[in-house]
């Protein structure tokens, strides 16, 4: 809370600037079509970026954004290109991941924004929808778009960077799930209904992802294969229709309104993941700087 506070009341977040090779660089953002992925799309576009593919499920919602931005911006219609992508489902996931591969030239950046926050237990492939959505596909993508990462990283000298949008709250994450005495399985002990705290399910979710971001860090330095940069910001508590379960209550519009930032704020730090320096590797990130 004091770090909410302190954000919201204290913080200026700069506006990212580019560097000069921004129009020949590709970036993805999922989720494109509202909220922070909208906003991130647009900052991009100010920017000049050359190709902006907008990960979406509705190709309808995904072209009225592009709609959106190119009124807004300006730029030429032919910079953006809406592409079907659907984090419930693998075969989305790999078919997008293979249109990658096969059709981008290069690619520079990443943002997997699309992602869930409920406290109702549904299954998304047979997963948990939280934990499959927020973790298992998100590293499903990262792991298939991996090669063509590297592959443009050494052609170009840019590594790519892939950027998941994390929470202040993983540090409220319930670890009761994660006692390895109970199942030596961590997905098997958050995919059992009967004892999930769907309560906890996000913050844990984010949780997960901070320790896969540093795992992945430590295996390419290990290696010394450092060439996809990939880290994890905190755009803190935004205005979106990420809490929609909530929306309507009365003590979270008041807290809304007083801490929330805009989506166009929280997005400044997720264009400053996508486009910060390889300090940022392996890193959590907020305020658009390194945390810890």
């Amino acid at each position: 809370m004091k770090s909410l506070i302190g954000s919201k009341l204290f913080v200026t977040l700069p506006v990212t600037e580019a560097g000069p090779d921004i129009f020949e660089q590709v970036f993805i953002v999922t989720g494109a079509n509202g909220g922070l992925g909208f906003e991130s799309s647009l900052h991009l576009s100010r920017l000049g970026v050359g190709r902006l593919i907008l990960g979406v499920r509705s190709l309808a919602k995904g072209e009225d954004a592009k709609k959106r931005i190119i009124d807004t911006t300006g730029q030429p219609p032919s910079t953006i290109e809406v592409w079907p992508l659907d984090m419930d489902s693998y075969d989305s996931v790999k078919a997008f991941a293979n249109r990658v591969s096969i059709q981008l030239p290069r690619l520079d950046g990443v943002l997997v924004n699309a992602g869930v926050m409920t406290t109702q237990w549904s299954l998304s492939e047979g997963y948990e929808k939280t934990l499959n959505v927020n973790f298992i596909s998100t590293f499903l993508l990262y792991m298939l778009l991996l090669p063509k990462m590297r592959e443009s990283g050494k052609a170009t000298g840019h590594a790519c960077r892939f950027v998941i949008p994390n929470s202040a709250l993983y540090n409220m994450a319930p670890l009761a799930e994660l006692d390895p005495d109970k199942n030596p399985s961590i997905i098997e002990r958050l995919n059992n209904e009967k004892t999930a705290d769907m309560s906890g399910r996000y913050p844990l979710s984010k949780l997960l992802v901070l320790f896969a971001v540093r795992e992945l860090f430590a295996r390419s330095s290990a290696t010394g294969k450092e060439d996809v940069i990939i880290n994890t910001p905190n755009p803190s508590f935004c205005k979106s229709n990420l809490a929609h379960e909530s929306a309507d209550s009365s003590a979270f519009k008041v807290f809304e309104k007083i801490l929330a930032r805009s989506a166009e704020e929280g997005s400044r730090v997720l264009v400053h993941g996508l486009l910060a320096g390889p300090e940022t590797n392996g890193q959590y990130l907020s305020n658009c700087r390194i945390e810890m």
